[in-house]
């Protein structure tokens, strides 16, 4: 489930409270003292079979005697007596409770999945949702509901609180009430037996009363319907996240390096980033956080200019950039020239920007315009620090003279000191300026402004279009294949690299050999220096014992080489089997840079990607990135640029940068590769060397497993499906590719609107449109396969002549379409199959109902729905727009 009757509990017609009591002190009475004084203008109802009134309202002693039917109820019953207090309220109509019961000591950990269980059997029947158990409960200030036993109603605001731990929850509505900060909603989770983050997500992105939405997380069940719901919600307003824990538990147990240092924070982390979400790790943070995003501003760079009275101040702020994401800003000639009129005589003008202890408070708005207009920041800081010979208030003042004509320009202020400025900050906040009590706060705070940008740019960026070829599949499925079928879940060196060769990772070619003397046959005929390491399964890492030598330049040396080596792994893996040995040419790259590049498994996410520094202190140096898969090349990138290796890629001294493009192609490969084998569990290419030339794998290992589920499937982000690509025949024979969109399409799609007259543009998009924008078309282009689908038809390579797309409601149950067929196409047949294509999809995922609203006016889309079976309604916004819908119940596949 997701929304599905989430309705009911934010917008009740009445509440019955079950479990009721008048006995002070208990969770029955906090919550139905809660309940009748937060001023909920329905009925509320309580159930208690020894009472004869609650807080002199009438109770009841069973569900089945409730006189009216109630949408929500709180269960506030022992856990063991909810399941059938759940199907009571669910066949007396209830759509949602929350049930407050913690399940903690209710037995073993089978005792209480088994009690969970019981749960959702009795709500299942009536569809009746169920936040908890474990919940404090749910509190509406816009619907005054107070269905908690939170120790204090909240100040009504407009932002939601979504928290997993009702002591947190409790913990942050306290301090919100000394702070003055209020809610739209809070919500504890608790074991989220059904009603889960992905579901309050979704519903909370169209909820005009949330402008941002706060997270406590500490594990997520439903990766994908997490990561689908946290992106639509992150486009909609602002997300923000602090995740409890940071274990590394499980790195230990993996086979290879990728599985040592891909930790789960990080996967956290990067799922976080990939949804477009700001983390944060402490809860003040968080806060901190949403009241600066909420603020309206928007940066277009990571550049900050500062603007002081006091050079200490300024100091601990450049040092506090250090910390975060972000840079001081270079300001132009220009500009220093106008502010070198501003300062203390004798004092040069720089950033940060002193004015001077003695400086009039009048400098403050003289100096802002002048940073504000200049290119070479993207923020300024405005910092006072206390000064008997300058009034705080009066430079307050002035800078917020200077912002009038300027709501949302993109400046944080910092006054320093308490009671004297205390009236100062508030006047600051109530016209949306954020605010900060110190130097490090307010650096802190344009850090979280970069970072979320960041994030919300990479969930929009267009990608560069593929420059590689498809890969070998079937090859490198036979390899992995053949492996299990042996009874080995880890490939040899020449297996992995075998795979990589399959998926065009260049390697560096490589020959086995059974023995030291054939070892010495074959590096004669390479006739160039060779590199031999130890063939053998039982081998995990082949530098550790000893298994590997470097830069031999004769056969005889190989054979030395190589007894050496049966040596050296008797005495340090006596266990281990010698099967062989691999030869492969010495490779001589002087400028090239060791990475790693991977794949590991984590257990909540699935398959991540990873990517760092490598060679053989690759845990120590421990420098890695990890990212979701599917990749594309702005993704890879950034993932690349989040290393400390990234550095010296970029070039240094007379290391020439390395071949960016080539390492970000390797990346994207190996989240192809992990769609394409879901038998692989991990994987390491370690080293793979990086130039100015491109990259090369040197060694790679691979840990293979008999598939559990379809390799798409594992993943919590549905990547490209190229299972609908197909040709077609239109009505003049000409033929073209249909396929789901890409996100390197959105020039693609711009270009159907050039080339399409005004009128069929202002059909499709229900009014004239004079430019496409680049938000529209990465929106258009940039899908969630799993919620939505797009075919496209291609013409020639990148030449769309058509589109045609559904976006699913969250339940699955109906979808919105649209299409569009270039101008230039039209009469050839193509929106009509294009239509035919999507609504067989559309069965295909299961879906009982397509809709679409059509001009009036637009004659042929009209009778084109009716001939598919659409019947036609007046639309919902006004008589110029019809309303089309096809029951795909009543028509099925023909």
């Amino acid at each position: 489930m997701t929304t599905r009757n989430l309705d009911a509990l934010f917008h009740p017609g009445a509440i019955a409270l079950v479990g009721a009591s008048n006995q002070p002190g208990t969770v029955g009475a906090v919550i139905a003292r809660n309940l009748f004084e937060a001023g909920f203008q329905g009925p509320i109802l309580t159930v208690n079979p020894k009472e004869r009134a609650i807080r002199s309202s009438l109770n009841y002693a069973h569900v089945n005697e409730l006189p009216i039917p109630v949408d929500l109820a709180v269960v506030a019953t022992p856990p063991e007596e909810a399941p059938q207090v759940l199907a009571d309220l669910g066949a007396r109509g209830c759509r949602a409770a929350v049930v407050t019961g913690s399940l903690l000591g209710k037995g073993d950990k089978a005792a209480r999945a088994a009690l969970r269980q019981q749960m959702l059997d009795a709500a299942k029947p009536n569809l009746l949702r169920i936040l908890g158990p474990d919940s404090l409960g749910f509190i509406s200030t816009a619907a005054r509901i107070n269905a908690s036993f939170a120790l204090q109603m909240p100040a009504k605001g407009d932002v939601a609180f979504l928290s997993q731990s009702r002591t947190m929850a409790n913990a942050v509505l306290d301090w919100a009430r000394e702070q003055g900060f209020g809610f739209s909603h809070v919500l504890t989770l608790g074991d989220k037996t059904d009603i889960d983050f992905g579901d309050l997500l979704d519903y909370l992105a169209l909820d005009n009363t949330t402008r941002a939405i706060l997270l406590y997380v500490e594990n997520i069940t439903d990766a994908r319907k997490f990561m689908s719901a946290g992106r639509i919600a992150a486009r909609a307003k602002p997300v923000i996240v602090v995740r409890a824990g940071h274990s590394e538990a499980g790195a230990q147990a993996a086979h290879s390096h990728t599985g040592a240092l891909a930790g789960a924070d990080m996967v956290y982390d990067a799922a976080f980033r990939r949804a477009g979400m700001l983390r944060v790790h402490e809860l003040r943070e968080l806060f901190e956080a949403v009241t600066t995003l909420s603020s309206g501003i928007r940066l277009r760079g990571e550049r900050l200019a500062i603007l002081t009275n006091s050079g200490g101040a300024g100091v601990v702020a450049v040092d506090a950039l250090d910390d975060i994401a972000g840079e001081l800003g270079a300001l132009s000639a220009e500009t220093m020239e106008k502010l070198g009129a501003l300062v203390q005589a004798g004092r040069e003008p720089g950033n940060p920007l002193n004015l001077g202890a003695d400086a009039p408070p009048r400098r403050y708005g003289e100096a802002l315009p002048h940073l504000l207009a200049d290119k070479g920041s993207d923020a300024v800081l405005v910092l006072n620090s206390p000064s008997a010979i300058s009034d705080s208030k009066a430079a307050a003042e002035s800078v917020m003279t200077a912002l009038e004509s300027r709501p949302r320009a993109p400046v944080l202020t910092c006054w320093l000191g308490e009671a004297s400025v205390d009236n100062v900050r508030k006047r600051f906040a109530a016209r949306r300026i954020p605010t900060y009590e110190t130097p490090s706060e307010a650096v802190r705070a344009f850090g979280h402004l970069v970072s979320y940008q960041r994030n919300q740019t990479l969930l929009m960026e267009t990608p560069p279009a593929r420059t590689f070829d498809e890969p070998d599949r079937d090859k490198a499925r036979k390899v992995v294949e053949a492996a299990l079928a042996s009874g080995r879940t880890i490939l040899g060196e020449f297996e992995a690299k075998a795979v990589l060769a399959a998926y065009d990772i260049p390697i560096v070619e490589t020959r086995i050999a059974t023995s030291p003397e054939e070892a010495g046959r074959i590096a004669g005929e390479m006739a160039v220096p060779v590199v031999v390491k130890v063939l053998s399964h039982d081998v995990t890492h082949k530098s550790d014992v000893g298994g590997v030598r470097l830069d031999l330049h004769t056969p005889e040396a190989v054979e030395y080489a190589c007894r050496d080596i049966i040596r050296t792994v008797a005495e340090k893996q006596p266990r281990a089997k010698v099967e062989g040995f691999t030869v492969q040419a010495m490779v001589r790259r002087p400028h090239a840079q060791e990475l790693i590049a991977g794949i590991a498994n984590d257990p909540t996410f699935g398959p991540v990607v990873l990517f760092g520094q490598g060679g053989t202190a690759v845990e120590v140096i421990g420098d890695r990135a990890v990212a979701l898969p599917p990749l594309n090349g702005t993704l890879a990138r950034e993932m690349i640029s989040r290393t400390r290796v990234s550095k010296l890629l970029a070039g240094y001294r007379d290391h020439p940068p390395a071949n960016i493009s080539a390492i970000s192609d390797t990346l994207i490969k190996i989240g192809e590769l992990l769609a394409d084998l879901p038998q692989i569990a991990e994987l390491d290419i370690n080293p793979l060397l990086a130039d100015e030339d491109g990259v090369i794998a040197l060694d790679a290992r691979i840990v293979v497993h008999a598939a559990a589920m379809e390799g798409t499937k594992r993943f919590a982000i549905r990547p490209y499906p190229p299972e609908f690509v197909k040709e077609l025949i239109l009505t003049d024979g000409q033929g073209v590719t249909l396929r789901p969109i890409r996100p390197e399409d959105e020039p693609g799609l711009v270009e159907i609107v050039h080339l399409s007259d005004a009128q069929d543009v202002r059909m499709r998009f229900l009014g004239s449109v004079k430019d496409f924008p680049h938000l529209m078309a990465a929106r258009l282009s940039q899908i969630d396969y799993d919620r939505e689908m797009a075919f496209v038809a291609e013409g020639r390579p990148g030449e769309l002549l058509g589109v045609v797309r559904i976006i699913a409601d969250p339940d699955n149950e109906e979808a919105e379409y649209a299409v569009m067929v270039r101008s230039d196409m039209k009469g050839k047949g193509l929106g009509y199959r294009l239509m035919n294509e999507i609504l067989a999809h559309a069965r295909h995922r299961g879906l009982k109902r397509v809709f679409g609203d059509v001009m009036r006016e637009n004659g042929p889309m009209l009778h084109m729905a009716e001939d598919l079976g659409f019947r036609v309604f007046p639309g919902e916004d006004g008589p110029s727009v019809m309303r089309v819908v096809i029951d795909l119940t009543e028509h099925p596949a023909s």
